[in-house]
């Protein structure tokens, strides 16, 4: 399988796809961020909130969708943080997130655009 990489100021990602399942969890999942406000679970939060979208197949349908207020485990370059999936995020791929903008920066400056995560469900 070919991959491409992508390099921003002094890094290179990989954008290989993201492997992984639901029970062990998912590597090389693209993470992006987003201005919260209302999402898709019903509630309205902050930026500084550590919450994420989910991506639309693993989302769910149905209001609240099935997987809102679930907690995951996000891990990047030796850091980690749990967040609440309380939106949907219809742009990204399979296994991807978009991130509140305070848990991006918990990872890496916003400036990177994005970046590529290990998620896990922990419940």
């Amino acid at each position: 399988m070919a991959k491409a990489t992508v390099v921003r100021a002094d890094t290179v990602e990989s954008t290989g796809c993201p492997t992984g399942n639901p029970k062990t969890g998912f590597t090389n999942a693209r993470a992006t961020f987003y201005s919260t406000g209302l999402g898709a679970c019903g509630q309205v939060n902050n930026d500084s909130d550590f919450i994420v979208a989910l991506n639309s197949a693993q989302f769910g349908s149905g209001y609240p969708g099935p997987q809102c207020g679930k907690k995951i485990k996000i891990t990047y370059k030796g850091k980690s943080a749990t967040a609440t999936i309380t939106d949907e995020c219809p742009g990204c791929s399979y296994a991807g997130l978009d991130m509140s903008p305070g848990l991006f920066s918990h990872f890496a400056s916003q400036d990177v655009g994005a970046i590529y995560v290990d998620w896990k469900f922990t419940g």
